[in-house]
């Protein structure tokens, strides 16, 4: 099953390019350079409300156990788990990058292949 078409605000491109650079021998940040490669990039005040930008709080669910989930997609410098600030840099957080409401992907986790539904997302403000 090929992966659903993503949106990435401009603004993140160019930031989340340079933190791949930077990010030498990480399987998640050749993931994320991936994703970048085949998303479509426009300028964030064009990306519609239901699309997990940088700095968007989220809810998601486990397709396969209907488990949801509430997070923040953040910069690396600025994750925190217990908080529910989750990096870009993590294999949950490059899945999420770029999804819109109702998008599903399935990506592999450090548990083995899930499937990530989005149900809602807030942008920061």
């Amino acid at each position: 099953m090929s992966p659903p078409p993503i949106i990435v605000a401009t603004e993140d491109r160019d930031r989340l390019l340079d933190l791949v650079a930077r990010a030498r021998a990480n399987q998640v940040a050749e993931q994320l350079e991936a994703e970048l490669e085949r998303a479509q990039v426009i300028p964030l005040s064009q990306v519609p409300e239901d699309v997990v930008v940088m700095n968007s709080a989220l809810e998601y669910e486990v397709v396969a156990t209907h488990q949801r989930r509430r997070l923040s997609l953040v910069y690396p410098q600025d994750a925190e788990s217990n908080a529910g600030r989750v990096s870009v840099l993590a294999p949950l957080g490059c899945a999420l990058l770029g999804l819109r409401v109702g998008q599903e992907i399935d990506w592999q986790m450090p548990g083995g292949l899930r499937s990530l539904r989005v149900l809602s997302v807030e942008r920061a403000s």
